[in-house]
This record gives C-alpha cells, sequence and structure tokens, in this order.
C-alpha cells in the first residue's frame, strides 16, 4: 500500500474511535431517556434520532455544510470563539460523524434498557438505591450488550461512510481524507490494484464486524 492508502485508514481509525467515544456519551442518556419515558415528544424526538437512517448522506451533509458555514449560527459561534469555520477540518468531520451515526448507537442501547423491564428498578429502589445508583449499578450492567451492539456499530458506520465526509470534511490528504474517499480516488485515476487492495480491506473488517456482533450478541443475531 502507499503512504497515502495508510494515512487514509489511520485517519479513518481515528475519527471512527473519537466519534464512537463521543456517540456513548451523547448516545446513553438519550437511549435512557427515550426508553423510560412517557412524554408526548418520545415519537418526536425517537423520530429526528433515526432521521439519518433514512435522509440521504448528501442532504444531511448539505444542512449540517449551512449550519458550519460563515452564515450558519454554529460557524457564527465557532468564528465569534476565535474557533474558525469547521468544514473541511477533521472537527468539523467529527461532528458530521456523530449525527451521521446517531441512531446506530442510541437505538441498540434503547432496546436494552427496554428490555430490563420495570422489576429489577424497583428492587433496586426498595433498597433505597438513589436513581444515580440505580442506573449505574443496576441498568448500565443488564444493558452491556445493547452498549457493544451500539458501539461496533456505530464504529463501523462511521468507518463507511462516504457522502457526508465528502460534503463536509472533503478531500484533503491527511486531514480530511479517509478510506471511502481514497478508494474513490483510486478509481478515478483508474488505479484498480490499489483500489482492490482497500476494498478488500473494507469487506475483511465488515465480515469481522459481523462476526464479533453474532458471537458476542446473539441476541442480536435473532433479531436479524
Amino acid at each position: 500500500m502507499e503512504s497515502a492508502d495508510l494515512n487514509a485508514i489511520w485517519l479513518t481509525l481515528k475519527l471512527a474511535t473519537v466519534v464512537t467515544l463521543l456517540l456513548l456519551v451523547i448516545g446513553t442518556p438519550i437511549a435512557w431517556w427515550l426508553a423510560r419515558t412517557r412524554s408526548a415528544f418520545k415519537g418526536a424526538v425517537g423520530a429526528l434520532v433515526a432521521l439519518p437512517l433514512v435522509l440521504p448522506p448528501t442532504v444531511l451533509g448539505f444542512y449540517l455544510l449551512v449550519t458550519m458555514g460563515p452564515h450558519g449560527p454554529l460557524g457564527q459561534l465557532t468564528e465569534a470563539l476565535g474557533l474558525g469555520l469547521l468544514p473541511f477540518t477533521f472537527p468539523g468531520l467529527v461532528i458530521a460523524s456523530v449525527f451521521y451515526s446517531l441512531p446506530f448507537v442510541v437505538q441498540p442501547i434503547q432496546n436494552a434498557f427496554e428490555a430490563i423491564g420495570e422489576r429489577p428498578l424497583e428492587v433496586a429502589a426498595t433498597l433505597r438505591a438513589s436513581p444515580w445508583d440505580t442506573f449505574w449499578s443496576v441498568a448500565v450492567p443488564l444493558a452491556k450488550p445493547g452498549f457493544l451492539s451500539g458501539a461496533i456499530l456505530g464504529f463501523a458506520h462511521t468507518v463507511g461512510e462516504f457522502g457526508i465526509v465528502l460534503m463536509i470534511g472533503g478531500n484533503i490528504p491527511e486531514k480530511t481524507r479517509v478510506v471511502s474517499v481514497q478508494i474513490y480516488d483510486h478509481v478515478e485515476a483508474m488505479e484498480y490494484t490499489q483500489a482492490h487492495w482497500l476494498s478488500g480491506a473494507m469487506v475483511l473488517f465488515s465480515f469481522l464486524v459481523l462476526l464479533a456482533l453474532y458471537t458476542f450478541n446473539p441476541a442480536r443475531r435473532k433479531a436479524l
């Protein structure tokens, strides 16, 4: 492989790791709220979280690009804070990937929280456990398969992004050029051997992800 390919692989793994960690932090309270609430807004919030599942990546990327641009609210905020604009930077790519991969982390965790039921939480309450202690000592350990599925799916989905990466990150070597874009570049240049190597690596990676998911979480396999 060329050094550009290795740089793209390294940047892809770095992006997927950062995005997965952020999604676990952001997605856990959202999943807990969706699993427990009886609010009238539950349907609307759930639909917003799931929107990237049906929305074309270029559409989501376009609106994020406008929001982060010089005339968008987030762009004006980052410029006022002296951070500059986010499009075509690694932080901008991270933010866009968090939005795009959000349902792949929230939904497995939400399903795991819902599967716990009321009984374990009621037993913890009768033992005078605080809501915070109940969440960390009872809910999170029982929902561990959901966290594992969410982390694996969020990581894998971020690795495979293409459309939103081009819209927000562009194609800047060593800064925003990830594996999917590098494969596209090889094909455009008719460098099919290099494209085969990277594509083969992606196929192997996808297989290993599904193997890990099926091996460590049989319930997910039955659901599929």
